[in-house]
């Protein structure tokens, strides 16, 4: 599938970029993330189709910034060590840290 037609079925334009994702007892890296979506790898197990709650850390000209949120699982990638994770975003809030 070309890269443009990948982008029209996802709706949303991606962002790649390299940010720590909070996952409760395990922590990643994003890749890409939109508006109404996240991927990201790390070392921990997930299930295909079930919810996920993390918390990605930024920096913003108001200092750092933690978005919370929700989802649902939507692909899962094995990538040698990690695993690359897709969620579709569900919920989520912004919060100064």
């Amino acid at each position: 599938m070309a890269k443009g037609d990948r982008e029209k079925r996802r709706g949303e334009r991606r962002v790649l970029t390299a940010l720590s994702v909070n996952l409760g007892n395990a922590k990643g890296v994003t890749r890409d993330v939109s508006a109404s979506g996240i991927f990201f790898e790390t070392d921990a197990m997930y299930t295909l189709g079930n919810p996920v709650s993390f918390t990605v850390e930024f920096d913003s000209a108001a200092g750092k910034m933690l978005l919370n949120c929700r989802g649902d699982i939507v692909r899962l990638e094995p990538r040698g060590t990690l695993v690359g994770v897709a969620v579709k975003i569900i919920e989520s809030t912004m919060e100064l840290a």
